[in-house]
């Protein structure tokens, strides 16, 4: 038998701050608070509330987890799932006006903290930041709702796992998957399957992070370009990196080949020496260009023109008219 007991001030005072950060509470409402409030703790897969009876509080989950439950067509449905820092009761019965379409149940050993409806409408006659405080959480509850109905209605599988994951995280790791599955109206099979494959998509994200990072270091700190007629098979053995990923990661991260790749941190090179007037004083372009790792000047040239529009001495001309030497 579940057992209500006067809650304990910290428990209160705790509730307290969360409402007082949404809207100032009054003295005189945070005093019935503390008059009135009360605590309890349910087992694992203990029911709060069954099916046809009326809720006659509302829940605050201090510790643990709480669903709904329904049955259809013999099928039991979960409607919500919620955990620590949430409040709870029943969505079809609020307040006890009708009874429950469904039940309330202990997804793990929790501890709640509640009042009762008839403290409730009681303190909305007389408390202006009750009524707003409640208005705002259950405008929140509402639009947290139908989004979650519209993404269970139109999307697919993996377009509500991801909603799930995104909107609660931390829920997936925790929770039950049969439970979460059912709340999302797939099979758990189903439910295995996209979450397998969203962890791979993971990897896959982290691998693809973790070669770009290899490969820009190589180039802008080791200058592995200059390096004359290195291919893709030399960079990818000096990256220990598989080939066939490096020409993946080119092509659909850097929307490059190789030869454009390496030409292109070839070239910005030689250009920011052409900016420099000394430079230019002391070295040809085309010793520029074979100390960047281009084979031949022709190259050089056909590389050039490509990347950057113009021929190289049309590109220093640019730079005279921009950068005069006095």
């Amino acid at each position: 038998m579940i057992r209500y007991k006067k809650a304990p001030q910290e428990d209160i005072n705790y509730i307290l701050e969360l409402l007082g950060a949404i809207y100032p509470l009054s003295k005189e409402l945070k005093e019935a608070f503390l008059e009135k409030t009360v605590c309890l703790k349910v087992k694992k897969g203990e029911v709060l509330l069954e099916v046809g009876e009326r809720c006659q509080y509302m829940y605050f989950i201090k510790r643990g987890a709480m669903m709904g439950q329904t049955t259809h067509q013999k099928k039991e449905i979960v409607t919500y799932i919620s955990i620590d820092n949430e409040f709870v009761s029943s969505i079809s019965g609020l307040h006890g006006v009708v009874a429950s379409q469904e039940a309330i149940i202990a997804v793990e050993d929790t501890e709640l903290i509640a009042m009762h409806n008839d403290h409730l409408q009681a303190l909305f006659m007389v408390h202006f930041d009750m009524n707003f405080l409640f208005r705002v959480m259950v405008e929140k509850y509402y639009r947290d709702a139908q989004e979650r109905t519209h993404i269970i209605r139109v999307g697919n599988a993996k377009e509500r796992y991801l909603y799930f994951v995104n909107t609660k995280p931390g829920y997936i790791e925790r929770l039950p998957l049969h439970l979460v599955a059912s709340m999302l109206d797939m099979k758990l099979a189903t439910l295995l399957k996209v979450q397998k494959q969203h962890q791979l998509s993971l990897q896959k994200d982290r691998e693809t992070e973790f070669w770009c990072k290899q490969i820009e270091n190589s180039m802008r700190h080791e200058e592995v370009f200059r390096k004359v007629n290195i291919n893709l098979i030399d960079f990818a053995k000096l990256l220990g990196a598989p080939p066939q990923k490096l020409s993946g990661i080119l092509n659909h991260v850097y929307r490059s080949n190789f030869t454009d790749f390496i030409n292109n941190y070839r070239i910005d090179s030689i250009k920011n020496q052409m900016s420099d007037p000394l430079v230019m004083q002391h070295y040809t372009v085309e010793a520029l260009a074979q100390n960047a790792g281009f084979a031949s000047r022709s190259a050089f040239y056909s590389s050039f023109k490509k990347l950057v529009g113009l021929s190289p001495t049309q590109y220093v001309k640019t730079l005279e008219i921009t950068n005069p030497v006095n």
